[in-house]
């Protein structure tokens, strides 16, 4: 009896001894952007601001239109989806893309970038 006793005891310690933290998944602060989009002039091959064209993601019922920032529209942050996009200007023919998916890291902490190069007609 007391030999049943202590292999139970021993079989609870070992239980309760394996900490849940060990799995734990330790996720960085970075806010990380999935679409990262360049848009050139398809004649010229010059990059293209916000100042000449528009960049809209659309993934079913949620569209966003992308930010610029430097050389490049930014959107899609930490929000996995498949979008489509739409490059629209005033000067340029409208292009839209075939779908783009993004989807999150192993560890489900960001996403992973999509680094993607438009080249839109003039008019």
């Amino acid at each position: 009896m007391k030999r049943s006793y202590f292999i139970l005891l021993l079989c609870t310690l070992m239980a309760c001894s394996k900490s849940t933290t060990d799995d734990a998944i330790t996720c960085t602060e970075e806010f990380v952007y999935g679409l990262n989009v360049t848009v050139r002039d398809a004649n010229t091959d010059v990059l293209l601001t916000n100042d000449e064209v528009t960049v809209l993601a659309q993934d079913n019922d949620y569209s966003e239109m992308l930010a610029f920032s430097s050389v490049v529209f930014l959107g899609a942050g930490e929000r996995p989806g498949t979008y489509i996009l739409t490059v629209a200007g005033a000067n340029y023919e409208t292009l839209v893309s075939d779908p783009i998916t993004i989807v999150l890291t192993e560890d489900e902490c960001h996403v992973i970038p999509q680094a993607i190069e438009v080249r839109v007609q003039p008019n």
